[in-house]
């Protein structure tokens, strides 16, 4: 027998209250008769060592409804074999997950990370099967089921908690997402790699994160959860509420800056759980502030833009730093200005550039030089010599007919890669086109145009004019063509026509030429032929013809940790210094990319090349207010919460409501009552009848 709650059978002790009352004895238990007793003093009866249990089974009937009673309100009940925790075939495969991102650096929230992943390695049976993983931006295997599996019983723990040991959070953002995705498609890859055990135990994927707000959950949008897997989540809790961060505002101004104006401007994001409202932020050399900095005033919840004019004259102050913050992880911005790109554009043609009714004089004049792209357009007479510098540029631009010896030079950069515009300025052209695209002749006529032509026909689903799509810039029906050279698409092999006229025939034609493009314009933008270079879409398409050809790469201002940042090309060995001082190299001829693990400036050394570039922090890691695992219940994610026990308090806690359920069957506290109820009664009867007793001797005598 058991007890639900044994505490009540303390109040067994009662049973020595009978007997305490039997011992005492306040009156007589015979009356004399005797005659005044004024002059007498009342004198109550002692206990003394002549004291005498009398009435012994009305003591024991006492004394047993005292213990019914007590033995009632302890709720006995009769325990059963307990099959529910005994393994009946394969054990539970656990997959257990711990958050590794760059919020978990916060003070505290690592510790507590690796106690609570050690308790549910402690308390993983030996027929389980156990798989421990983290993750940031990406899932990492630090012990897989088949690892946990060939080791002993007793080294399976500790296995698993000295992986854990040797590793420690990141810089990387939070994909939490994708995490929970790997760890649930594992448990299901584990199901069905081994035939021999068709019949599965649970599964349970064990979650250990702070649950920041910033944590991405994209991937499970789309993703059906599996059935059978449960998903138990161990929030973790800061110890420092109050978390403000730093966030980069791309700057998409082209011109150039004046004195005075900002050159940089940042977001300060205060954590809605934030106890402190009061930052600065400033320049900073890597230590301390460079300059005054700024006071500024941020809610919790809500976020400010600071805009940083330039540092103090002379001052080295490639960072921006925040004070004020109870965690400093996230205080710190990199910041390198970018470096203005410099794209070639090589032009074929035999006229003067200061001709202004040519269309180099256009063509010079469509690229305007910015701070962040120069655009050099190189001419060249037909007959030049084509120089190594020139065959770099990505994009060539032809106008006039070339000799046969320059046509098979463009053509070598065609079939390389190269794209080629060419403008069939007139018939002539026609020859050099043919040469292009290695037949003998192609037929180009003047088309006889009445008044003008206009563009009718055009593919905005094509690259080229995809920028044009929008209704409210689609209409080039303005643009006015005076001559056009007319060409049949078939006599050009894989053509594709971009564009038409309205009459009709072919504008412009997209041909693929080995591994180059080749595109072909029927008419010249020059005023002669078309109103075409002094429209506003000449300059919008040239742009998209020199982005095509891969002159014009976006210009990436900022990088997150985890990226992948390509490097300059070169031919010499790469020597890479990371933020903290540590270095690599890249042998030459290796791909020239790194994949970025730390917030701060690399710089990148080959040869006579230098290339330095910042990388930040993920802003949404900033976020850290916690976040309700509602959302993941929302993405039907079978939620159980953790309230905070160990595997061995919850599984103590589990059998005490098994016990619970089987005494509320039993209720053997009932028949206790009802037991108490009858021998109360007999007592009752029992003491009446002997208080009668001296009453009939009396009457007898």
């Amino acid at each position: 027998m058991s007890f639900l709650t044994p505490l009540f059978l303390i109040g067994a002790l009662a049973v020595a209250l009978p007997v305490i009352f039997h011992l005492i004895r306040q009156t007589s238990k015979e009356q004399t008769e005797f005659s005044s007793l004024m002059f007498l003093l009342p004198v109550p009866p002692r206990v003394t060592k002549r004291s005498r249990l009398e009435h012994i089974l009305l003591l024991l009937l006492r004394s047993l409804v005292v213990c019914l009673l007590a033995f009632a309100f302890a709720r006995p009940f009769f325990p059963k074999a307990d099959t529910t925790d005994r393994p009946t075939g394969p054990g539970k495969r656990i997959v257990v997950l711990v958050d590794t991102s760059a919020s978990m650096r916060r003070d505290g929230l690592w510790s507590d990370a690796r106690a609570k992943a050690d308790a549910v390695l402690r308390a993983a049976a030996p027929e389980d099967t156990v798989a421990l993983f983290t993750f940031d931006r990406e899932v990492r295997r630090l012990v897989t089921f088949e690892q946990w599996t060939s080791a002993a019983a007793g080294q399976r723990a500790p296995l698993a908690s000295d992986a854990l040991k040797k590793t420690s959070p990141g810089w990387s953002g939070t994909q939490l997402g994708q995490a929970l995705v790997a760890a649930a498609s594992s448990l299901e890859d584990a199901r069905t790699d081994n035939a021999q055990q068709p019949a599965r135990g649970p599964r349970q994927v064990v979650l250990i994160s702070d649950l920041a707000e910033g944590s991405r959950l994209d991937a499970l949008q789309a993703y059906e959860w599996p059935k059978g897997t449960e998903l138990i989540v161990e929030p973790l809790k800061a110890k420092k509420p109050t978390n403000a961060g730093l966030q980069l505002i791309a700057d998409n101004d082209e011109n150039e800056k004046k004195p005075g104006e900002a050159r940089a401007r940042v977001r300060v994001s205060n954590s809605s759980d934030a106890k402190r409202e009061q930052f600065q932020v400033g320049w900073s050399d890597g230590k301390e502030f460079v300059g005054k900095p700024q006071d500024i005033y941020v809610p919790p919840g809500q976020s400010r833009v600071v805009p940083l004019t330039a540092p103090p004259m002379g001052a080295v102050a490639e960072r921006v730093i925040l004070r004020g913050d109870e965690e400093a992880f996230d205080n710190s911005l990199a910041l390198i200005p970018p470096e203005a790109a410099r794209v070639n554009v090589l032009y074929l043609g035999g006229e003067s550039a200061a001709d202004t009714a040519e269309p180099l004089y256009f063509l010079q004049r469509a690229f305007p030089a910015t701070r962040r792209q120069i655009v050099q357009v190189l001419p060249r007479t037909p007959s030049a010599q084509i120089l190594p510098a020139d065959a770099e540029a990505p994009l060539v631009i032809v106008t006039d007919a070339l000799p046969d010896e320059r046509t098979a030079t463009v053509r070598r950069l065609l079939t390389d890669g190269k794209t080629v515009l060419l403008s069939l300025k007139n018939r002539n052209v026609a020859r050099t086109l043919a040469g292009l695209l290695g037949k003998e002749s192609i037929s180009a006529d003047e088309a006889k145009v009445p008044s003008y032509a206009m563009l009718a026909e055009i593919d905005f689903q094509h690259p080229l004019f995809a920028p044009f799509a929008d209704p409210r810039f689609s209409d080039f029906t303005k643009i006015h063509f005076w001559k056009y050279r007319r060409l049949d698409a078939a006599q050009l092999p894989g053509a594709r026509v971009v564009a038409k006229f309205d009459t009709g025939d072919p504008a412009l034609l997209q041909v693929p030429v080995g591994k180059g493009t080749l595109y072909v314009l029927a008419s010249g933008w020059q005023p002669a032929d078309s109103q075409f270079a002094l429209s506003s879409k000449f300059l919008p398409l040239l742009f998209s013809l020199l982005e095509q050809a891969g002159g014009i790469r976006p210009q990436i201002t900022q990088h997150t940790v985890g990226d992948t940042v390509p490097l300059a090309a070169t031919n010499a060995a790469v020597r890479i210094t990371k933020p903290d001082g540590t270095s690599l190299t890249l042998g030459a001829g290796t791909a020239a990319v790194i994949q970025t693990d730390q917030p701060g400036i690399y710089t990148a050394v080959s040869g006579t090349v230098t290339q330095r570039f910042a990388v930040n922090l993920d802003p949404l890691e900033s976020k850290t207010a916690p976040l309700p695992v509602e959302e993941l219940e929302h993405l039907g994610l079978p939620v159980t919460r953790a309230d905070g026990k160990t595997p061995v308090q919850a599984a103590e806690a589990k059998r005490q409501l098994a016990n619970a359920e089987l005494e509320g069957r039993q209720k053997l506290w009932r028949w206790l009552i009802a037991g108490a109820l009858l021998f109360v009664t007999m007592e009752t009867l029992l003491a009446g009848w002997l208080a009668k007793r001296p009453v009939a001797r009396e009457q007898t005598a």
